[in-house]
């Protein structure tokens, strides 16, 4: 837990915090086909690839017709965190970038996407697309970081009350390239979180692929500190590795916005505590070596 910077949760707070699977990782680059939903543009291609979970970084393109959602404050008494009222854009908008999650929900395939985008009125903006509502406008490129030996489904959450996607082990990796997929819980520090999943899984670094989450706030290396109790994001570059004393340590570079409606984006500093749940995925580097007997 995070000094400073805690959302209150209206339900017990299991005590393993990190929820992870592993699997052998395939890489599939494909294209987001126009005319399509958002949906079917991106579970098409994975399920065909024999993909259970994925995690898929996207960018160009655009989106219409679009729905999309930002965070908001919860007015229900129950939730630490909500959603705005869906915004539909009337014309075209062109995509800069964004990941999702690739699972099911409630048995069928489902594409749990945050992005930044352009709209008409020339604004950027970013958040949660709605992936039933929204249409490829544009071939969007895409590159999916999956596997078949991991189930990512969305679960009921008792703490948040959310129903969240959360990694399921199918069967051991066979020997390759391996990634880690995982759901870290609220008011644990991300960076802390993904130091503690390669350990448990023994990655030696690893780099971060087609994340996206929730945090309390965000602090920055080089941009204002964001407040907002509640924001959503995605991540655009991150690695864990030895830092010169070596010590394994996280950075991330993410792309956010709050319920203020403030967009931010840059390297994180410090303590960034998860707000309702932290969708990750890390390919391994390099393995570390057992210890002589």
């Amino acid at each position: 837990m995070t000094a400073g910077r805690y959302l209150q949760q209206p339900g017990p707070a299991p005590n393993e915090r990190v929820v992870s699977a592993v699997g052998r990782l395939t890489v599939l680059d494909f294209i987001l086909e126009p005319g399509l939903t958002l949906n079917a543009a991106v579970t098409g291609p994975l399920l065909a690839a024999g993909f259970s979970a994925a995690q898929v970084e996207m960018s160009g393109g655009a989106f219409f017709p679009f729905t999309y959602v930002m965070p908001a404050a919860a007015t229900d008494g129950l939730h630490a965190a909500w959603y705005s009222a869906p915004v539909t854009p009337e014309r075209s908008c062109p995509i800069e970038a964004g990941c999702l999650t690739f699972g099911r929900r409630e048995g069928a395939p489902f594409a749990h996407c945050h992005a930044f985008w352009r709209e008409p009125d020339g604004h950027r903006r970013g958040g949660h697309v709605m992936p039933h509502d929204t249409r490829i406008d544009a071939p969007i490129t895409a590159r999916a970081y999956g596997t078949a030996d991991v189930a990512v489904t969305a679960d009921f959450d008792p703490e948040t009350a959310f129903t969240l996607f959360t990694p399921h082990a199918l069967r051991a990796p066979e020997p390759g390239r391996r990634i880690a997929f995982a759901r870290v819980r609220p008011n644990i520090d991300i960076g802390e979180a993904l130091v503690a999943l390669c350990q448990r899984h023994g990655f030696a670094a690893g780099r971060v692929r087609g994340s996206i989450g929730s945090l309390i706030g965000a602090r920055f290396k080089a941009a204002p500190a964001v407040d907002d109790a509640a924001t959503e994001l995605f991540v655009r570059e991150g690695r864990i590795a030895p830092d010169a004393a070596g010590v394994l340590a996280a950075e991330l570079d993410i792309a956010l916005v709050g319920l203020s409606g403030v967009r931010a984006e840059g390297w994180l500093s410090g303590a960034n505590p998860v707000c309702i749940t932290f969708e990750v995925a890390v390919e391994e580097i390099a393995a570390i070596s057992a210890s002589p007997a």
